[in-house]
């Protein structure tokens, strides 16, 4: 891996993929939201998982044509404004983010590409916003769905005195990003995506943002009850949905998924040989999967 400044990095991974991006910054009341947006069409929003950014979503932007992709970062992440009171209610900020994102963009009912967090937030922003959003991709299993959990190194993050430690024997580095993408299934990573991954550890604002988010989410026994997306919220999501899983995905494999779609009424479900981050080795084959998705559900 090289050491890059997260702009290097972040170019780096767009230009790998051949991805030309405009790079916007949208005010949200005293704070700026980092958001990529890429080609032209109707509007699909990404939103990544807790802990990368926006730009993770490169590999599978090169294959989504015909849209305008708007891929946000998280607060703290990426080049995101951090926000301090982010994680005290997780639910509403989280999306009253994606609101006032989507609010600022002019944005009124586009479709929702998400992984793991972005996941999870999303399904909240449909059930609390029916009409704010038209369809959803979810990439892997979105975060604490049913009785999903996470593997035991994020797990012992939510604890105050283990995670602090943690952090300070594995601080970021070449190897602890190996270490991290073998934790979620995807080992060995694109060098340009190690990179990234590295550059956004390395942003000062990042760990105090996205260890707010875990020990929002989860606890040493798993996830935070009250946090949950449970069967009847499910049931509740209306909107067409693909869900895309990977049969090794520590965080909730291909049989969460079959009990999602059936909890939902209007999802299918399609699984890969795949980890957490199943676009990164499969971006063509999922690339055609969701614009064929999005045609049948009205995104064009």
């Amino acid at each position: 891996m090289v050491e890059m400044t997260f702009e290097q990095a972040e170019e780096a991974l767009l230009a790998r993929y051949g991805v030309s991006a405009e790079k916007r910054s949208v005010e949200l009341g005293g704070r700026t939201a980092r958001v990529l947006v890429v080609g032209e069409g109707p509007p699909v929003v990404m939103a990544n998982g807790a802990g990368t950014p926006a730009a993770m979503f490169a590999p599978l932007m090169a294959e989504l044509e015909g849209y305008t992709l708007y891929a946000v970062d998280w607060p703290g992440h990426g080049l995101s404004d951090p926000d301090p009171t982010f994680a005290s209610d997780l639910r509403e900020n989280s999306v009253r983010f994606l609101v006032e994102v989507l609010d600022a963009l002019g944005l009124d009912h586009p479709a929702v590409v998400a992984n793991s967090f972005g996941s999870w937030a999303s399904t909240w922003l449909a059930l609390r916003h029916p009409a704010r959003i038209r369809a959803m991709v979810h990439l892997g299993c979105p975060a604490i769905a049913l009785d999903t959990s996470a593997p035991l190194p994020m797990r012992l993050l939510s604890m105050w005195f283990p995670g602090r430690m943690m952090m300070k024997i594995q601080p970021p580095s070449a190897r602890q990003v190996r270490q991290l993408s073998k934790m979620v299934g995807e080992h060995p990573l694109e060098p340009d995506i190690g990179d990234l991954l590295l550059a956004t550890e390395r942003q000062p604002q990042f760990e105090a943002s996205f260890v707010a988010i875990i020990n929002a989410l989860i606890r040493l026994r798993g996830s935070r009850p009250e946090q949950r997306i449970r069967l009847h919220h499910l049931a509740e999501v209306t909107q067409p949905t693909l869900l895309v899983f990977g049969n090794k995905d520590p965080f909730g494999a291909a049989s969460v998924g079959e009990r999602i779609a059936e909890a939902m009424p209007n999802a299918r479900l399609h699984v890969v040989e795949a980890g957490h981050a199943p676009w990164l080795r499969h971006h063509q084959a999922i690339g055609k999967l969701a614009n064929e998705f999005l045609s049948t559900a009205g995104v064009s």
